[in-house]
Formats: structure tokens, sequence, C-alpha cells
């Protein structure tokens, strides 16, 4: 990317670690494009402090499940004159906690659904707007991994660490594919994060468990995070593609 800014399309950037990455592009000029699935008044609570810093932002409800859902999307940003100069795919859900042999396929489902295949087809709409093959002007695709894929996540969520496995592939093979096409394609990889204040107690009783593993012994926040994705994001990373950053206090 040759610009400072542009605009910036977060999937699940309602909440969480995908809120943090809206606000911080919006804060920075970005024109800021979130989508969120059922709670819109989170996702106004986000478009209203980007807003109130200056910055320019909207929501577009969009269930990353369905196919349709993300061909409306890319086409109501084409037909605004919005084609995204990056892409974050920070949707994402892990399921409740389960060892594998306890695993229902409706949950399965949606843990695929969610993290794996409506990744992808936001990555293929991206690429057909994107794409200088086709006429665009090239851009960034940055995917929200896990440092999960390390350890598997075993007694709690094999089944999304097996999704975001899957992700730091399609990362790599989709950076290759799509270079000549003057696009880049890189993943973050959080470890613990405090990304939902109602949460933290039990994040904080989690980090007690894993302080051996973590050599910062302390989780990230939504900020760290994001941080990794905005450098990714910009010109300073004009030479990375294929990468998988690693937020996660040396873990």
């Amino acid at each position: 990317m040759t610009k400072a800014t542009g605009t910036v399309l977060v999937t699940g950037g309602s909440r969480g670690i995908g809120a943090g990455i809206a606000r911080l592009f919006g804060a920075r000029g970005w024109r800021v494009v979130l989508t969120y699935t059922s709670n819109a008044a989170s996702a106004q609570t986000v478009v209203d402090e980007i807003a109130a810093g200056g910055g320019n932002s909207s929501a577009i409800r969009c269930d990353v499940r369905k196919e349709t859902d993300i061909q409306e999307l890319f086409a109501a940003l084409a037909a605004q004159g919005s084609v995204p100069d990056v892409l974050v795919n920070s949707a994402g859900v892990t399921g409740p906690k389960t060892r594998l042999e306890e695993l229902t396929l409706d949950v399965l489902r949606e843990v695929v659904d969610v993290n794996l295949i409506g990744l992808l087809l936001c990555c293929r709409e991206a690429a057909r707007q994107m794409s200088t093959r086709h006429g665009g002007k090239g851009g960034v695709i940055v995917n929200i991994s896990s440092t999960g894929t390390k350890l598997g996540n075993p007694n709690q969520w094999v089944h999304y660490a097996a999704t975001k496995g899957a992700v730091d592939v399609l990362t790599n093979g989709l950076a290759r594919e799509l270079a000549p096409d003057g696009i880049r394609v890189a993943a973050v990889a959080p470890g613990l994060t405090l990304s939902d204040p109602a949460l933290e107690p039990q994040i904080m009783a989690r980090l007690e468990t894993l302080k051996g593993e973590i050599p910062m012994a302390r989780p990230g926040t939504v900020t760290e995070v994001a941080e990794g994705v905005y450098w990714l994001a910009s010109s300073a990373a004009s030479y990375c593609t294929g990468v998988v950053l690693n937020v996660a206090g040396g873990r």
C-alpha cells in the first residue's frame, strides 16, 4: 500500500479484539467498516466512539456463516465506492470449553463455518475486488489466528485450534497466490488477551495456570494485538507477506 490511510473492513468488529482493531484504525484516520452478527447496539457503540474521536465509521450486519451475507456486504461496499484497502478477518468463535469426545456436531459446524469457511469466503470476495488482475488497486488481508495452534488447546478447544491452524496454512498459501496481484496476506496470532472486561476474572485465573508458559507473565491487551494488525496493514510492512505475527508475550 502506498497511502497512509484508506478503508478498512473489520469482520466481527463489534466486540473484543475486532472492536479494538476498528478503534485503532479509526483513531488513525482510516474509514472503518465493521461487521456484526446480532449485537447491533454493541456495533453502534464502536461506531459512535470512533465518530467521537473525529473518525469515520459504519456498521453492517453480516453473518459470515452465510455466503449471501458476505457477497451482499462486498457488493454494497463496491456500490458505495468503498472497496476495502484492508480486510481484517476478526470474526471468530471458540464454542464452549470441551474435550473433543464431548463435542457436538452443531458446535463443530459453527466453529468451522465462522472461523474457516466464512474467513475463506471473505478472502475470496476481497481478492475479487482488490486484485490488480481484475482491475483493482491491490490491498492487504490480515487474518486473526491464535497461538493455540502451537499446543492445540487440549481438553478445552482442540476444535478451535484446528480451525486456526488452517488459517495459518491459508495465510501462507494465499499470500503466495495473491502476491502477483498486488495483495499482501498476513496473520496475527494473539495469546492470552484481556479482550473483554467482563471476562477479566476468568482470564486472570487462566493466567495463573499459564504463568510458566508466558515469559512476560501477563496477558496482552486488545490494543497490543491491534497494533500488530495495524503494522502489518501499513506500508511499513510493505515487504511482509505470508507471515504470522505472534502477539503473545513470548509464548
